[in-house]
């Protein structure tokens, strides 16, 4: 078989089976995984090209549980001045890192706060020589020489999961010119107050499991829901964003929830109870 047969060769996801087109196979250890089927992998790992198809299934479940986690973590406290921001839920003992503004679509990783073992803020200068024009009209520097300069505040957070080992990411939006700025002090007090706020979260388990926690109990109507963008509301929309209160199904028999509101059953699989408008909070 020649190059160009190889290249035109059809390939199949190991994953879900699908025809794989000329520009969308991302290779595996030993076989291949389609475009689609790639996205939903943890924007945070590294190793794809040396998992097995194995390692992705299992890699798969995993964060097919972490988005019914999601749904139950309640952040308490916002992160960040770029893009990148740090939700932390103090009461649960949970967090994720996202830059995605509708988080619950993007399914970001959720972590507890015992599984950081590594906290290294770092501040990079970037300086950047000034010039002037001379009599004659020609550009040239200062004498001495004058620099004008801003400050990149970055993050890094050493993580113990099966799936990724690190995340790292710019903290600061506006970089501050001067380190005697009131930017640049609001940066590091908020990083310290990150740190404080991973350290002191109420919820810890043992270390030595690196599972996610069970989802908690979705938000109740007394206590607020929680939007996409990060926002507690207690109306049907929300303050910040103006997007509209999800429904939440439950079963008034039994109790029992569907895993995705979005594909209810005609009956309760666990009573056998019709679903309609009156298992709706």
């Amino acid at each position: 078989m020649g190059l160009l047969d190889r290249i035109f060769d059809k390939k199949l996801c190991a994953i879900c089976g699908g025809e794989i087109g000329l520009l969308g196979n991302r290779k595996l250890a030993d076989g291949n995984l389609c475009k689609a089927c790639a996205s939903k992998l943890s924007p945070f790992m590294t190793d794809r090209r040396e998992s097995t198809v194995a390692e992705i299934q299992q890699h798969l479940a995993y964060r097919e549980q972490n988005a019914r986690v999601l749904l139950g973590v309640k952040p308490t406290r916002v992160f960040g001045r770029g893009r990148i921001r740090v939700y932390v839920d103090e009461d649960q003992g949970l967090f994720f890192v996202t830059g995605e503004q509708n988080y619950m679509a993007a399914n970001p990783d959720v972590m507890r706060v015992d599984q950081v073992i590594g906290f290294t803020p770092t501040v990079h200068e970037n300086r950047t020589e000034l010039y002037h024009h001379d009599r004659e009209g020609h550009r040239v520097p200062y004498d001495p020489p004058r620099y004008r300069s801003e400050y990149r505040f970055n993050l890094a957070l050493d993580i113990q999961s099966p799936y990724f080992n690190r995340i790292e990411f710019e903290f600061s939006g506006d970089r501050p010119d001067d380190p005697r700025s009131e930017l640049y002090a609001v940066l590091e007090s908020e990083i310290a107050a990150l740190q404080e706020a991973l350290n002191s979260a109420r919820y810890t388990v043992p270390a030595a499991n690196p599972a996610p926690v069970p989802a908690p109990a979705p938000v109740s109507a007394n206590d607020g829901w929680l939007c996409h963008c990060g926002q507690i509301n207690h109306g049907n929309f929300c303050t910040n964003c103006g997007a509209k209160r999800p429904r939440v199904y439950r079963c008034d028999k039994c109790g029992w929830m569907p895993e995705d509101p979005s594909k209810l059953p005609k009956f309760c699989p666990n009573c056998g109870d019709p679903f309609n408008e009156q298992d709706v909070e």
